[in-house]
């Protein structure tokens, strides 16, 4: 009995729904992504064992570097705008449409209040290489850090805000203290310290109880 011999026919896929999908989701992730904003100074922060991430959103952010310089960040542009104006009319500090506009892109700021419209007075490019001095905080008074978070408390009044702080390892004392100050002037006492994580101790508690979480899952 002859073999019967079954014909070969080439296999062919209609790629064209599939790449389509492809670009949709790409699309939707460029457009979806937010971008980490440029820190104002490379801070080297002190470990931590803890494991509570820093919030994306409605946070206000304190970075102090190992000079002693401080800046503050925050991630929403519409609170930027809404805290510059409030300075502008409480400091008389004479910002122009543009001025504020120009604050309202730049996510971080470390400069006196007698230097903030010559910053924003620069294009962007020309910000990244100006090195600001820090906003004062020369004493126990909080100095001008003081307004920032009296202002910023007021834009966020009646929603939840994150009070951050991050400091170098090499950052003197005083300064933070002083950064407290600040804080505790405007009858804030909780906020969190920004740090790097580290894995708790072997056989310390915290090891035990994330060991038991991860064979849970």
């Amino acid at each position: 009995m002859p073999k019967v011999k079954i014909a070969r026919k080439s296999t062919w896929v209609d790629m064209t729904a599939f790449v389509d999908v492809s670009f949709l989701i790409l699309t939707f992730f460029i457009l979806a992504t937010k971008f980490k904003p440029d820190e104002p100074v490379e801070v080297k922060f002190p470990n931590s064992v803890s494991a509570d991430k820093v919030p994306e959103t409605d946070a206000f952010l304190v970075t102090i570097d190992k000079e002693g310089r401080v800046f503050v960040q925050l991630d929403d542009p519409k609170k930027r705008k809404a805290i510059a104006d409030n300075l502008n009319s409480t400091r008389s500090l004479g910002l122009s449409p543009e001025n504020i506009k120009a604050f309202t892109n730049a996510p971080s700021v470390g400069v006196p209040f007698s230097g903030l419209k010559g910053l924003l007075s620069l294009s962007s490019e020309q910000q990244k290489n100006v090195k600001q001095p820090g906003i004062p905080v020369p004493d126990s008074t909080g100095g001008e850090l003081y307004y920032w978070v009296r202002d910023a408390m007021s834009v966020y009044a009646g929603s939840k805000v994150t009070w951050l702080i991050k400091a170098d390892n090499e950052t003197k004392y005083p300064v933070i203290r002083n950064v407290l100050e600040a804080f505790k002037r405007n009858d804030i006492n909780k906020f969190q310290l920004v740090t790097k994580f580290q894995d708790a101790p072997v056989g310390s508690p915290l090891w035990n109880t994330r060991q038991t979480q991860q064979q849970a899952k």
